[in-house]
């Protein structure tokens, strides 16, 4: 394997559902070998998403792409074997073995995911925003914020589309998110 003296983004395929453990075993495994230098970033991109359970709403992360990490590295010999020897990988994404790089606009793509704070953010509404509705009997629905009520802005009127029609409707804030 040629000597490459830049590090560039590559994508590896783990068994799903490790993704978490693989990323902890390969970056133990840098740090015991003092390959911090060679191996600078291991990441699972995660989505934050705003869900529903027994009535309170959370924020949760995703996995974006299930079964894969993205890896930082110089790949040479060495990092190449450290990684593709690390329990749970199953191997770098790449045509006949080797590993390919990523495009800058793929490695954008992937680092640019929905952090918790702004997950957070959606869940902040105001009069006039477009909003979904994420639970009840008009879950999914999208529409219109027209008033927020309450001292704790705790419910809001939305205007929905139905039966071609503007219907407003209350709704508990906790279960809207903005568009």
């Amino acid at each position: 394997m040629e000597e490459n003296k830049t590090a560039k983004w590559y994508l590896i395929h783990t068994y799903s559902g490790l993704e978490n453990k693989v990323k902890l075993n390969l970056e133990e495994r840098v740090k015991a070998l003092g390959l911090e230098k060679k191996i600078l970033k291991v990441i699972l991109p995660v989505d934050y998403y705003s869900v529903v359970e027994k009535g309170k709403r959370k924020i949760k992360p995703q996995k974006v792409f299930p079964g894969y990490l993205v890896i930082e590295m110089i790949l040479d010999d060495e990092t190449w074997f450290v990684v593709r020897n690390t329990p749970g990988v199953l191997g770098f994404v790449g045509s006949g073995g080797k590993p390919t790089p990523l495009s800058e606009e793929e490695v954008k793509t992937m680092l640019n995911r929905i952090g918790e704070e702004e997950a957070k953010e959606k869940l902040n509404f105001e009069v006039g925003d477009k909003v979904r509705i994420l639970a009840g009997p008009f879950k999914d629905m999208e529409g219109t914020v027209k008033e927020i009520k309450g001292a704790k802005r705790d419910k809001a009127k939305v205007i929905l589309q139905m039966f071609g029609r503007e219907m407003p409707v209350e709704i508990k804030s906790e279960f809207i998110r903005k568009l």
